[in-house]
């Protein structure tokens, strides 16, 4: 394998992820990283599929918080990468599956076109706690309103039952409890600790990069299993 697609979840943007597919592209690697905001969870799954048939043989996949709803759904991946992210099983959602920290319930508001967002005065703290100050302000400024329903979406398929999958687990998490990440993780094939906030594609690109390196080598899907 020598693509990888990634996947950002709610109020993030693909540009999220510009430090890490800056390490990838260096080193030739094929990346996509496709856009959600699409107004549903079957339609962002669509969306991240076509990016996953566009390539020329079956992707390392990583899904970042929500966006494991997204990758959970897939057909064709050749290993599946949970970070900090929701591994449903039949019938659950996101939402439902909760682990939303006091933090963030507190720092999700609505605009006035019925949409959520999250306090900029509050996000760095939230999601990038981290990181350095300049780069975790640059992420705050990307983050977008959210439309409603979304994390509600049950996926259709469950990937990671038949697909080799590692998931990362975000110990200093202040978005999404580490608890309720361990417990996910026990559904994938392997996973990791990392004590980072619930975005180390920001505080720590180099690090995601190299987990994704590490996959697109010939048995590089056998990663060190951790305590979970």
């Amino acid at each position: 394998m020598n693509s990888v697609v990634l996947v950002h979840g709610l109020y993030h943007d693909p540009r999220h992820f510009d430090l890490v597919v800056r390490e990838l592209r260096a080193d030739g690697v094929e990346v996509a990283v496709p856009e959600l905001h699409r107004g549903s969870l079957p339609a962002d799954t669509e969306a991240v599929q076509a990016a996953v048939d566009a390539m020329g043989e079956p992707p390392v996949v990583l899904g970042h918080s929500y966006g494991g709803s997204v990758i959970t759904g897939l057909t064709g991946v050749g290993h599946l990468v949970y970070l900090a992210a929701f591994v449903p099983a039949e019938g659950e959602s996101a939402a439902g599956l909760g682990g939303s920290s006091e933090l963030l319930g507190s720092s999700v508001v609505r605009d006035g076109d019925g949409r959520t967002l999250v306090d900029p005065a509050t996000a760095v703290e939230v999601f990038y706690d981290d990181a350095p100050i300049e780069r975790a302000t640059w992420a705050a400024s990307l983050l977008r309103p959210q439309g409603p329903g979304c994390g509600r979406g049950v996926p259709q398929r469950r990937a990671w039952q038949s697909t080799p999958s590692t998931y990362v687990i975000c110990a200093r998490d202040r978005a999404i409890d580490p608890g309720l990440q361990r417990a996910m993780s026990r559904r994938c094939s392997s996973a990791l600790t990392w004590h980072t906030s619930h975005s180390p594609f920001v505080s720590e690109p180099g690090r995601v990069a190299a987990v994704l390196r590490s996959l697109l080598r010939p048995g590089g899907g056998r990663l060190s299993a951790v305590p979970r």
